[in-house]
């Protein structure tokens, strides 16, 4: 297993396709897959667009409006950050090929901060052949 830490805006998406590709590489693993976790309850993983930064700005936009200001129970007033959490995941699992990430052209692993500015960390497992 690889752990990596990071800081992290207030809310917002960081690039970690590197570090993990990183993981890869440094696993020898040819074949095989990578799963990628966040043992956070305020923050995610997602695979998304990284050509255009309009599309993370667009996707936080409409996270925004998908978790409105309501009568919250929870104390510590951070729910819209754990419904967002839960509604992207904790986890993403990609294909390794030829020992790199079978990603798409325009795809790439973020980070999803929704809680921070924080220090953080994600794992890497990297199984295969």
């Amino acid at each position: 297993m690889y752990q990596y830490s990071l800081e992290t805006p207030q809310e917002g998406f960081v690039d970690i396709t590197g570090q993990v590709q990183k993981a890869v590489r440094d696993s020898g693993i040819n074949e095989g897959t990578a799963l990628v976790f966040v043992p956070h309850t305020t923050a995610a993983v997602t695979i998304n667009e990284n050509a255009d930064p309009d599309v993370l700005h667009d996707l936080r936009l409409a996270l925004t409006e998908l978790t409105p200001k309501l009568p919250y129970r929870h104390g510590e007033g951070n729910s819209p950050a754990h419904l967002k959490s839960s509604l992207f995941g904790c986890s993403q699992l990609v294909p390794i090929v030829n020992g790199k990430l079978a990603l798409g052209t325009w795809q790439g692993i973020y980070f999803c901060e929704f809680d921070g500015p924080r220090r953080r960390n994600f794992q890497v497992v990297v199984q295969g052949r």
